[in-house]
């Protein structure tokens, strides 16, 4: 987004409107597309305060690092996950995941003024918000989207469209990673449903911008559109994953997987339409779309590996706990000494602020 905007301040067009009219996002992307929305009569400034907060971001803004916390959340749902949950029917409070992310609701009321979103849109600064999340109720993938058109919400297998005005709720389900974040309760045709993690049962993430009107669409995505194939030494036996790389693979497909299978999708449509003629194609509800797609040239989690060091000290032993290998660690931690050694840590001196 930063490049974009020094682009427009070098093609003189700083003063222009927003340039994109639907913002779209999922889980972290779906904080990034009401951020920029809500700051759509100031696109520039509004790019460079949300690389502000990424460049300073720190893990207190998001969850609960202190001992006490940790200990009541992620200590607790390590101890049942070893000692199995049958331990849960003797306590009166069972843990809902493994962090408590209160911060990041703050954090976003400081940085998504969402109340400013209608008046931005009857203004013509924007066409058209929505934001995603899996319902656990149901097990419906949901797009929430609040516009200026009134467009019919879509339904499809699987998922469906709601209209609605988008809320910090919202935002919070769409972010709430499975396990690592606690569900939140929205209520939405006369139903109150608990929802998590947009990219959990997501088939086509382009979707809903499509179902919104764009024909050119800017693709941001997390994941690298292909991976090279992994080598592994002549003859060697790889060890048995941990259950920290069997949770990241899983973690992974969730987030990362279904946008590069629906560009492919996407591209696959318009080469099929380039063969039709132009008669049969403008009966189709079908139309050609525009693709521009940004993809980090680095792994993420080769990434985020280098920074582990950097977490505070409780959630480092609460990584290790499932195998999360830390720098200088030869030796992985099972989840009953892991949450003993986290017990330990929290009840004998307590975590600076900093931590």
């Amino acid at each position: 987004m930063e490049a974009i905007a020094d682009l427009r301040a070098a093609c003189d067009q700083r003063h222009e409107r927003n340039p994109f009219q639907i913002m779209c996002g999922t889980s972290a992307g779906a904080i990034n597309a009401a951020a920029l929305a809500c700051g759509a009569d100031h696109f520039d400034d509004t790019v460079r305060k949300l690389a502000g907060v990424w460049r300073n971001f720190r893990a207190e803004q998001v969850y609960r690092a202190d001992s006490l916390s940790v200990m009541r959340s992620g200590a607790h749902w390590l101890t049942l996950l070893s000692l199995g949950w049958t331990v849960a029917r003797w306590r009166k409070v069972r843990p809902h995941a493994l962090l408590n992310n209160e911060p990041l609701a703050g954090l976003l009321k400081e940085l998504v003024q969402l109340d400013r979103l209608p008046q931005l849109i009857h203004d013509g600064h924007l066409s058209a918000l929505a934001v995603t999340a899996s319902s656990y109720t149901t097990g419906e993938h949901i797009t929430f989207y609040q516009s200026r058109d009134e467009r019919a919400p879509w339904i499809r297998s699987q998922r469906k469209a709601v209209r609605a005005d988008i809320t910090h709720s919202h935002l919070l389900a769409s972010s709430a990673i499975p396990f690592i974040f606690p569900a939140r309760s929205v209520s939405f045709s006369g139903q109150a449903h608990y929802l998590g993690d947009g990219s959990m049962r997501q088939t086509a993430p382009i979707a809903p911008a499509i179902h919104l009107g764009a024909d050119r669409v800017l693709i941001v995505g997390a994941g690298r559109m292909r991976e090279p194939e992994a080598q592994l030494p002549h003859g060697a036996e790889p060890p048995y994953p941990s259950l920290a790389q069997i949770g990241g693979h899983a973690l992974s497909s969730i987030f990362l997987d279904a946008l590069s299978v629906d560009i492919e999708r996407a591209e696959r449509i318009n080469q099929t339409l380039s063969l039709i003629p132009a008669e049969a194609r403008a009966r189709s509800p079908l139309r050609p779309l525009n693709l521009l797609v940004l993809s980090p040239s680095q792994r993420i989690d080769e990434i985020a590996a280098r920074h582990i060091i950097d977490l505070p000290i409780t959630i480092r032993t609460l990584l290790g706990a499932v195998g999360v290998k830390m720098p200088g660690e030869g030796q992985k931690t099972s989840p009953a000494v892991g949450a003993r050694r986290l017990r330990a840590i929290c009840c004998s001196r307590p975590v600076s602020r900093r931590n």
